[in-house]
């Protein structure tokens, strides 16, 4: 329904642009630098990892380094990038295996080079590397499809859908049949998740692709980015599964748990951070193809929750698992790991917490978000997120600008600034979240809807300013809990941490400030409820953090009170998924809650507590 823009045209601005050059100044921008799975990897001819790492990190350090337009990672990008293309074989294989290795290569890895390629052509459109793309999958066709030499398994047989994004790409620039073939056949090899749901209902301590969280964030855009290669009609089959998956394995924050498999409801279980990424790509395939805003709610809630949460300010370390009720990050000590099927270190803040997916994998969150603000449609521009960004493009060969100014999420306003050199006639819609109880455009209330629509004319600088209301509300989650949101934000009770650094060398790694490792130990009280339901919205100015854990630019004061909370069976560190009472052992007093993305220690989903009668 709807398409992309050109990226060369889009710009961050703001707070956004504040959190790439974060990004591009931590862990994500350094790899190159620090790690050797990325520094050394036998994608450019070292003896280190030569599969999935270093694509994953050129998924996200590409656009990161486009769109700040930074000299120095643009170099790094064309190095990494050229340096593979000229390793391609002859016959077009490109991921880095001996020949007699190709049929035992999980080639996950080969459909993951070419997305990256398909992002560094929208980029910069080098011909070579289209010329690569074109003889990898070609390659692969041969492998597939001609010989049958190779046949999908584990990763590649669970995330053969995102092969589409490369061959559709492939297909938009040559129109041929084995492209289709290619297709069709891993169509055919590849999982079909619509029978793996009685899978997902309940929750096991053992490790299966088919309940691994992550393909199955991958997963749901596979009808998106399939139906037009492949002809199919959408059904939305992606809203029954999501619907499916998060009725047995929902959180407050809008992501699945999964460590690393789907873990059920607690609160004090865990959600991989590559799932948090994906699940945002997913989301933003399924809306741009669809366009039912359902999805651009569902991204905004993980983007400006789950996302933070899960990474320091800095953005130097970051979890593997995070938890909705975090109310300490502390090696697990014994052999009995309170996480299903990930390691009891697995929440801590670090360099690569459990495994190194995650470590080249999360930098793709806020790039590829940013490259989302805005969306085509017939005839106009859809703004699609109230993120701070600029567009140029060009409609009927006239240019057109649109400013997007604003403190969204953190404030309710936002300022476009349509400019035409030359009168050119278009739509501008703006998207309103589901929640907004009513809007204003220019201090003028209008008709609730789920977009703001102008067709006119334009001509010369013009200026729309929006302004959302809506009001903070508890809701419900599982055991009769509640957490609070206002807008796009949840709002969580946050632990005061004393941070224990680690520093060390593990399996010739090397973990040293700023990105060593980081125990956070609980130093005040989390066993609270929600006394009653009378919020008041705090705006503060914040500090250089757009997600500060210690000077968020909103809080909210609500009234709390002490109940009775044991910890997990068997743990110290691990909050019970439920208090032992929601009775109020203490008298109400106001406390202060914060976005939860700020709060690396926190409680989320309370009890709305019983408070004896004077």
């Amino acid at each position: 329904m709807y398409g992309y823009f050109d990226p060369k045209g889009i710009r961050p601005c703001g707070w956004l642009k504040t959190q790439l050059k974060i990004q591009a100044n931590g862990l994500a921008g350094n790899l190159n630098k620090i790690w050797p799975d990325v520094k050394d990897s036998a994608w450019i001819g070292g003896a280190c990892e030569g599969w999935e790492r270093v694509p994953y990190w050129l998924d996200g350090y590409i656009p990161l380094a486009y769109m700040l337009e930074d000299p120095e990672m643009i170099t790094v990008a064309e190095k990494y990038v050229n340096t593979i293309l000229d390793k391609q074989e002859d016959d077009g294989w490109i991921c880095p295996c001996k020949p007699e290795e190709r049929q035992k290569y999980d080639i996950w890895a080969f459909f993951l080079i070419g997305k990256v390629l398909v992002l560094y052509y929208e980029f910069t459109d080098s011909k070579k590397a289209l010329k690569g793309l074109y003889k990898a999958m070609k390659c692969l066709h041969r492998y597939i499809v001609e010989e049958r030499r190779i046949k999908l398994f584990d990763w590649g047989e669970h995330r053969w859908f995102e092969a589409m994004i490369p061959l559709q790409f492939l297909y938009s620039k040559h129109k041929e049949k084995w492209i289709f073939e290619l297709a069709s056949e891993l169509r055919t090899q590849g999982t079909d998740y619509n029978n793996l749901k009685e899978h997902w209902k309940r929750p096991l301590n053992i490790w299966t692709q088919d309940t691994h969280v992550v393909n199955i964030a991958m997963m749901l855009k596979y009808e998106s980015v399939c139906h037009q290669l492949l002809g199919y009609k959408l059904k939305n089959e992606a809203e029954d599964l999501w619907r499916h998956i998060e009725k047995y394995n929902g959180t407050a924050v809008g992501i699945f748990t999964g460590d690393e498999c789907l873990s059920g409801l607690a609160n004090n279980q865990g959600s991989e951070l590559c799932s948090v990424v994906e699940l945002m790509y997913s989301c933003e395939i399924i809306y741009a193809v669809t366009g039912k805003n359902v999805w651009a709610d569902r991204l905004e809630k993980i983007a400006y929750n789950a996302l933070p949460a899960t990474v320091s300010d800095d953005m130097w370390t970051h979890q593997y698992d995070q938890l909705a009720n975090q109310i300490a990050c502390q090696i697990m000590p014994g052999p009995k790991v309170h996480f299903r099927t990930n390691s009891g270190q697995s929440h801590l803040f670090g360099l690569e917490p459990n495994f190194g997916c995650c470590t080249a994998n999360f930098g793709q969150g806020w790039p590829k978000f940013a490259m989302s603000g805005f969306l085509k449609s017939r005839g106009g521009i859809i703004a699609a997120f109230m993120i701070p960004s600029e567009l140029s493009t060009k409609i009927g060969g006239k240019k057109v600008r649109i400013k997007t100014e604003t403190d969204y999420p953190f404030r309710m306003s936002c300022k476009y600034t349509v400019t035409a050199d030359d009168p050119v006639e278009f739509t501008f819609k703006i998207r309103i979240p589901k929640w907004v109880i009513a809007f204003k455009v220019n201090g003028e209330e209008q008709k609730k809807s789920d977009y703001y629509k102008i067709h006119k004319t334009f001509f010369g600088k013009e200026e729309i300013n929006i302004e959302l209301i809506t009001a903070p509300v508890l809701k419900t989650r599982q055991n009769g809990l509640k957490y609070l949101q206002y807008g796009a934000l949840v709002f969580a009770l946050p632990i005061e941490a004393e941070y224990i650094m680690h520093e060390y060398v593990k399996d010739g790694v090397e973990r040293k400030f700023p990105y060593c490792d980081y125990e956070l130990v609980p130093k005040s009280e989390w066993r609270y409820g929600f006394a009653d339901e009378t919020f008041e919205i705090c705006e503060k100015e914040g500090d250089t953090y757009p997600f500060s854990s210690k000077n968020p630019r909103i809080t909210v004061k609500a009234k709390m009170a002490r109940v009775e909370w044991d910890y997990e069976d068997g743990y110290e560190s691990i909050s019970a998924k439920e208090p032992v009472s929601d009775r109020a052992i203490s008298e109400a007093r106001t406390m202060e809650l914060i976005p939860y993305g700020c709060a690396k220690l926190r409680m989320t989903e309370m009890p709305k507590v019983k408070i004896k009668a004077k």
